[in-house]
């Protein structure tokens, strides 16, 4: 059945759904543009949540939310999710509702409108090939960041290639203790299936976002936070073995 779905689908694909995703990144990313410079990131953001709905809409892409009682969308967090596909990024920005920044890496500001875009919208890039230069960067973000905003760290660094869960980094962890902000783990589930990493075998489906409750990064030894950074892992992997 599977099978059958993927080639009913291709031809949907080619014609409507890459050609429609061009069109709105590039007119939506000019917008966000225009509207980043002479308002606020968060009146960007607005923008950016719009595209990501639109893009579910049109593959199409069925979310579901479980947790919403874990957390509260007035306020800021440092939000870690496992990384599947290039799915979990429109899922993400436009259905969590939360001022998501995103932190990428830095190659990506080099995209055409896109780069910029993220820009404007306050994402945080990052020299990943230079730990040093990398923490540089994400401390100078904490400095524009609005009162309401929440960061995203993709934990594993990179997208699974076989949908398991890979080593966490300690970057998000380090960064929540330092500004102040709770972790809030999200468990992203089946995106992997719609599109997985280095390919473009993309076929309709759902995904289900798992919000976990909140943790707090405490001050202590690299022992300790070695002990959270794992159990914060196990929290997110648990999900994806039901």
């Amino acid at each position: 059945m599977k099978l059958l779905l993927k080639l009913v689908y291709q031809p949907y694909k080619w014609i409507v759904v890459v050609p429609f995703m061009l069109i709105i990144t590039m007119v939506l990313g000019l917008i966000c543009i225009a509207v980043g410079a002479v308002f606020t990131q968060d009146a960007a953001n607005v923008l950016a949540v719009f595209w990501s709905r639109l893009a579910c809409a049109i593959v199409p892409v069925k979310v579901v939310l479980t947790g919403k009682k874990n957390y509260n969308r007035s306020r800021s967090y440092v939000v870690v999710a496992n990384h599947q596909s290039m799915v979990d990024i429109p899922v993400i920005h436009g259905f969590m509702g939360l001022h998501i920044k995103w932190v990428m890496k830095q190659e990506l500001r080099k995209i055409p409108v896109f780069g910029t875009a993220c820009h404007f919208l306050g994402c945080i890039f990052i020299d990943r090939s230079h730990r040093d230069a990398a923490i540089h960067s994400i401390r100078q973000a904490k400095k524009r960041l609005s009162s309401n905003a929440s960061v995203l760290f993709f934990a594993e660094g990179t997208r699974t290639r076989d949908g398991q869960v890979r080593p966490f980094k300690k970057g998000a962890f380090v960064f929540a203790r330092e500004i102040g902000l709770p972790i809030l783990p999200v468990t992203i589930k089946n995106s992997y299936q719609l599109l997985p990493p280095d390919s473009l075998d993309l076929v309709p489906g759902r995904v289900e976002i798992i919000v976990h409750r909140p943790v707090y990064i405490l001050p202590g030894d690299a022992a300790r936070l070695e002990d959270t950074v794992e159990a914060i892992r196990n929290t997110i992997a648990a999900p994806l073995s039901e």
